[in-house]
């Protein structure tokens, strides 16, 4: 397998990008914080027949892999999840999520509630299990199962 090699644009836009999407959480979104915590490696997909970014997950991020974690956000609203127990969760409202292309993959989560969750356009916060997917280019890196709506 061919390594992948960083130049300067690389540093350039994954500096830029992971400084960004820190500096938009609130002090209330640490998990987001961590999540954000990662840098990614082009490799062929076999199936796909081409090369798809990878992620490499930092070791503060596979430190939450299995383990309970809260975040707050916005359920977002996809055909592809269409009950009210899987669905797509994001740091930021619709407006701003990264399916518009507004904020990077590490600000969206894919959820396996528990009980189903209502849709709502306010932030809410849910509760589960963290999962990491760096296999499969088809589902979102990250994953929530067991998820349940908290309070705050």
């Amino acid at each position: 397998m061919k390594k992948h090699s960083l130049n300067f644009t690389n540093i350039s836009f994954i500096l830029f990008f992971g400084i960004l999407s820190v500096s938009c959480f609130s002090q209330n979104d640490s998990a987001w914080k961590t999540l954000s915590k990662l840098t990614y490696k082009k490799a062929y997909d076999a199936l796909l027949g081409y090369k798809v970014d990878v992620p490499i997950f930092s070791n503060e991020v596979k430190a939450l892999e299995g383990k309970s974690i809260t975040l707050r956000g916005y359920v977002i609203p996809t055909d592809g999840f269409k009950s009210h127990k899987e669905f797509v969760f994001s740091a930021f409202p619709y407006n701003m999520c990264f399916f518009c292309g507004a904020a990077g993959p590490e600000t969206v989560i894919e959820v396996l509630a528990s009980e189903p969750i209502k849709y709502t356009s306010e932030a809410i916060y849910i509760k589960g299990i963290l999962v990491l997917n760096d296999k499969d280019p088809n589902k979102l890196m990250y994953g929530i199962k067991n998820a349940v709506k908290v309070n705050n």
